[in-house]
């Protein structure tokens, strides 16, 4: 029997060992403690509305596959459903769904920007964004964090460089793992004075900000010049995304897109799941409304603490430590007083700002907030010692 070490897979094993020297190996662990960590925002996820909806639609006969793509058999009623829902919802002319975020940012930036076109990315957007871009046929730049006058800088640079296209300004409405907003109004001015695109993903908006959880783009949705990435997997507590857009780039979308030409479509039953999210959402505002009053009482808590500071003031709240064992010796150590909260390491964050990302959802309430807040005040001052 062959060594399990040999050649084929040294450089492999190299490279493991090196993430392990640098404290950066990952590996899977099951879900256990107070949830500090999901996306799950208004507890939807095991919402008692939508296991019904689930039932429901299983005992009426909704498949749980779609069995093809949309564009053969596999474009089922309730995919025409959510999309039709959605525009409503949002306020858009149409939207598609998507089997994940991370499937629809790849997909947009992959087909809508044409050859020649410049794509300005946030330097902070998520990861799918940064490998949409790259696989695309446009060229790409990055833009300073949250600044609209990198922003129109690098737009200026590249037209002076004889830059002829199409500009697409890509942001994230609310950053994942920062906790901070984008400066929606000042880039859509910018879009519209280089009759540019903006494309915005709201995966940590949806749900949580805007009129009944329509987004922070919900007062442009519609907008000829804007593209919105709604993700389904977190505030809406199920799984795969929204693209709202005009019907003429839904139809190019359709027409060109190749991840959604060629795959499978999502599950039929999913498409329930999302559609009685954004009814929830209408019916519910009570929802968001808690979420808003724990995540004020959250940062308040911060702030009467001496020490414990964040940049945030969403339900993103990230504890910046720096070094990555650190961050993950503080992770594991609020773990095991029974409160589950990750660390956060390169290259998912920038090198030299390894972090706690604590995530506000109605899955705690304000007793479990202070209670884990106390913890890592003890962890920390223990460190100390």
């Amino acid at each position: 029997m062959p060594p399990i070490h040999d050649a084929k897979v040294a450089g492999y094993v190299a490279t493991l060992g090196a993430l392990g020297e640098d404290n950066r190996l990952r590996g899977l662990k099951p879900r256990a403690g107070i949830d500090f960590v999901s996306n799950d925002y208004l507890a939807l996820a095991s919402a008692p509305r939508m296991k019904k909806a689930i039932a429901a639609a299983i005992d009426t006969g909704t498949p749980i596959g779609a069995g093809g793509s949309r564009l053969l058999r596999g474009n089922c009623e309730e995919h025409e459903n959510v999309e039709a829902e959605a525009a409503r919802f949002f306020g858009a002319e149409t939207a598609l769904f998507f089997g994940s975020g991370y499937v629809a940012n790849f997909s947009v930036l992959t087909t809508l920007p044409q050859r020649g076109d410049l794509l300005v990315l946030d330097s902070l957007v998520h990861a799918s964004i940064h490998e949409g871009a790259r696989a695309g046929r446009a060229e790409f730049r990055m833009s300073a964090h949250n600044d609209p006058s990198s922003v129109e800088n690098t737009i200026r640079d590249w037209r002076a460089k004889s830059g002829t296209g199409r500009i697409w300004i890509v942001v994230e409405s609310l950053y994942s793992m920062d906790g901070d907003f984008a400066p929606l109004e000042e880039l859509l001015a910018i879009a519209d004075r280089h009759d540019a695109f903006l494309m915005v993903d709201e995966a940590h908006a949806t749900g949580v900000y805007g009129e009944h959880g329509r987004g922070l783009t919900a007062p442009y949705e519609g907008r000829e010049n804007l593209v919105v990435v709604h993700t389904c997997g977190k505030a809406l507590g199920a799984a795969g995304a929204l693209v709202t857009a005009t019907r003429v780039l839904r139809d190019f979308l359709v027409n060109r897109c190749r991840s959604f030409i060629f795959s499978t479509a999502p599950s039929p039953l999913m498409a329930v799941a999302v559609r009685e999210a954004l009814l929830i959402l209408r019916d519910e505002p009570d929802r968001q409304r808690r979420l808003a009053n724990l995540v004020a009482f959250t940062h308040r808590e911060i702030a009467a603490r001496s020490g414990l500071r964040s940049p945030s003031c969403s339900q993103i709240v990230p504890y910046i430590v720096g070094d990555n064992a650190r961050a993950m010796r503080l992770a594991s150590a609020l773990q095991a007083r029974g409160f589950d909260i990750r660390g956060i390491r390169p290259p998912t964050v920038p090198a030299g700002t390894a972090r706690l990302r604590i995530s506000l959802t109605l899955n705690v309430g304000e007793a479990d907030v202070r209670a884990m807040l106390d913890a890592l005040m003890e962890e920390i001052r223990g460190e100390a010692r």
